[in-house]
């Protein structure tokens, strides 16, 4: 007997029964992002590692530590996509597209890849849905981006979540928190876990974003970056709390908030879910401004923000609130003989082009099992197909929630099953 394979660890497969979360949260974007004018866009899931060096930081955990890295026949180092934004940023620098329009509003959803300590929602191929908004240097872009996402959560259900939101300062202003921040780290090195020690002496705000209990305490009783901001940076600030206030958006100042990425200048924010079911993973999505990046590239010096939001602990806490996504059979056609074969299978074909949801068992079987396989499928309606059905072109709809069938046409099915009241969803039989 041949070796059964199985899947790569941390690379889940996605079935009927569990993509239909899946596709509602994907609907929903994008219905979402074509309101606020969002045009999607689609990159590539490999890159050159050189642009994920570059952006997202040669030191982060990402780039030293996740990244799927190989080299091709041709010799070049290639990586799988860890994210979202650099690619976008890529792409927006290739195809001159800041020659084309002064603001480009971008969203982009699919599969990303990171080696890391899987847990709760966060997985080695995950799915992100993302934004991004070039061409815009004001705190308004900010707080319609955050906006974006507010209403995105409210039209999935979504209430509990947080929006925590910083400014981590510019060029100007950051160097001077910089080196009080590095003062206070030295003074409590041995307080810091072995990773963060190293992050000391490479890149002391990704401290800050330590998860270990005692680095976090530590970060907690040091130098606030809000206290070290120049004017324009305030300003900034300030003006996009106003504009959260004008839209109605409740939000918490969390001056330890940093992001895991370098790429970041002025605003960042993050989503922050109270869900027993994420546990400690409890952030479903955040961005920021990175004005800097697209210049770092080689690219126009064009101001841009984004956020990028995790699909999977999205449809993890949809999939928690216990509302139902599959969509169940309108119909169920069962046949009654052998001999209503074919005239069953043209029935479901054209009754499926009048725009029905039809179930039918091309196995046949006999008439029990047949039915047995419609409570099972929960179809709202059955239809038993035989010679006298065939003969008289009438059938009779048989309701599976309950009540009297009601007769129909075998030229009017799909009229009238559309015309029936929809009764209350009754589970598919286990």
């Amino acid at each position: 007997m041949s070796q059964k394979i199985n899947g790569v660890k941390g690379m889940n497969d996605l079935l009927p029964g569990e993509i239909e979360v899946w596709q509602f949260v994907e609907s929903t974007a994008r219905t979402l992002f074509g309101r606020f004018g969002y045009g999607e866009v689609r990159t590539p899931m490999v890159e050159d590692t050189a642009l994920f060096v570059r952006s997202v930081g040669e030191e982060t955990d990402i780039v030293g530590k996740e990244m799927y890295t190989f080299e091709d026949k041709g010799g070049r180092s290639l990586s799988l996509r860890p994210e979202g934004t650099a690619p976008a940023a890529r792409a927006y620098i290739e195809h001159s597209v800041n020659n084309q329009e002064p603001v480009s509003r971008w969203f982009y959803m699919g599969p990303m890849f990171r080696y890391e300590r899987m847990k709760t929602g966060r997985y080695r191929q995950f799915s992100q849905i993302g934004a991004e908004a070039y061409g815009a240097k004001e705190p308004a872009q900010d707080a319609e981006l955050m906006d974006v996402v507010v209403q995105f959560l409210e039209a999935l259900g979504l209430t509990d979540v947080t929006l925590n939101i910083n400014s981590l300062g510019d060029d100007n202003c950051r160097p001077a928190y910089h080196a009080k921040l590095v003062e206070y780290l030295n003074a409590h090195r041995e307080e810091l876990c072995a990773d963060c020690q190293q992050r000391l002496e490479r890149n002391p705000l990704r401290v800050l974003d330590c998860k270990n209990e005692k680095c976090q305490a530590v970060a907690a009783a040091g130098p606030n970056v809000l206290e070290f901001l120049c004017e324009p940076c305030r300003t900034h600030f300030t003006d996009l709390q106003r504009k959260l206030g004008v839209l109605g958006i409740k939000y918490v100042v969390n001056h330890r908030l940093v992001r895991g990425l370098d790429y970041y200048t002025r605003t960042v924010f993050e989503f922050i879910a109270s869900h027993p079911a994420l546990g400690t993973a409890s952030t479903v999505g955040g961005g920021g401004r990175y004005d800097k990046m697209m210049k770092g590239l080689g690219g126009p010096d064009v101001p841009a923000v984004g956020y990028a939001m995790g699909l999977d602990r999205l449809v993890l806490l949809l999939k928690e609130g216990g509302k139902t996504f599959v969509q169940r059979p309108d119909l169920f056609i069962a046949v009654a003989d052998e001999g209503s074969q074919d005239e069953a299978l043209a029935l479901a074909s054209r009754l499926r082009r009048e725009g029905l949801k039809v179930d039918f068992d091309t196995r046949g079987g006999s008439l029990k099992s047949q039915m047995k396989r419609a409570d099972k499928s929960g179809a709202r309606f059955t239809l038993v197909l035989g010679e006298q059905e065939r003969q008289s072109r009438q059938a009779k709809l048989k309701p599976m929630a309950g009540g009297e069938p009601v007769p129909v046409s075998l030229d009017s099915v799909a009229a009238t099953v559309r015309a029936q009241p929809e009764a209350p969803a009754v589970a598919p039989a286990s």
